[in-house]
C-alpha cells in the first residue's frame, strides 16, 4: 500500500534498529481513513477465504481489525490481556513474550466467540518476533476453528517472526515489509504481496 508506506516515511520515527514509532496514526492516535482504507485492502485479499471472525490483540491490533471485519461484514475478537472479573470460565488461554515490553503477557479470548464452525483472519498492527501472532494461532488451534491466515499492517522482515510463520505453512499478508530501520532511514522490502 503506497498509502501506507507515505505515512511511515513522513510520520513513522525510528527509534532505534528495531523500533519504529508510527503513534501519529496507527497505535496511539488512529486516522480512521488510513483504517478504513487498510480493512479494505485486507477484506479484498482474504475476500475468498469465507473468513467467519477477525481475531486481534487488544489494543494496537482493535482498529486495523475492526476495519477489516466491517469491510468483509464479520464479527471482531480481541484476545484480552487480563481475565475481566465477568469472564469465570469457557475461555482459552496462551501467553506471549512481548521483546518490546520485555514481559510476558498472558492472552484470553472466552470460548463462546471461537469454535469449530469458523475461519478466523487474524489481523495485528506489527509483525517482528512473531509471538503475538504465534499466541492467537494457538488460541485458533485450540478451538477448533480453522485458519484463514494473518493478516500485519507492517512487517518487519528483518526480524524472524515471518519467516517462522511462513515455515509453519501459514499464509502471512504484510500489507507493507520493513527491510532496515536507521535514524532517518526506513527501507522497504518490495517483494511485499
Amino acid at each position: 500500500m503506497e498509502q501506507l508506506k507515505q505515512r511511515i516515511r513522513s510520520e513513522g520515527i525510528v527509534i532505534s534498529d528495531k523500533i519504529l514509532k508510527v503513534d501519529s496514526f496507527l497505535n496511539h492516535q488512529v486516522d480512521p481513513q488510513l483504517m478504513h482504507d487498510i480493512g479494505t485492502e485486507f477484506a479484498r485479499r482474504f475476500a475468498d477465504s469465507w473468513v467467519t471472525k477477525i481475531l486481534t490483540l487488544e489494543s494496537s491490533g482493535i482498529a486495523p481489525a475492526l476495519m477489516t471485519g466491517l469491510a468483509l461484514r464479520v464479527p471482531v475478537v480481541f484476545a484480552k490481556k487480563r481475565i475481566p472479573s465477568t469472564l469465570t470460565q469457557g475461555f482459552y488461554r496462551t501467553s506471549v513474550f512481548s521483546y518490546t515490553k520485555q514481559e510476558t503477557t498472558e492472552l484470553i479470548v472466552a470460548e463462546r466467540f471461537l469454535g469449530p464452525a469458523d475461519t478466523v483472519l487474524i489481523i495485528d498492527d506489527f509483525l517482528a518476533n512473531g509471538e503475538a501472532a504465534r499466541g492467537l494461532t494457538d488460541i485458533v488451534t485450540r478451538s477448533g476453528a480453522a485458519l484463514a491466515g494473518i493478516g500485519i499492517v507492517i512487517e518487519k522482515s528483518f526480524q524472524p517472526g515471518g519467516a517462522l510463520l511462513r515455515e509453519r505453512g501459514l499464509r502471512v499478508d504484510a500489507l507493507v515489509r520493513i527491510s532496515r530501520l536507521a535514524p532517518g532511514d526506513i527501507e522497504f522490502d518490495e517483494e511485499a504481496r
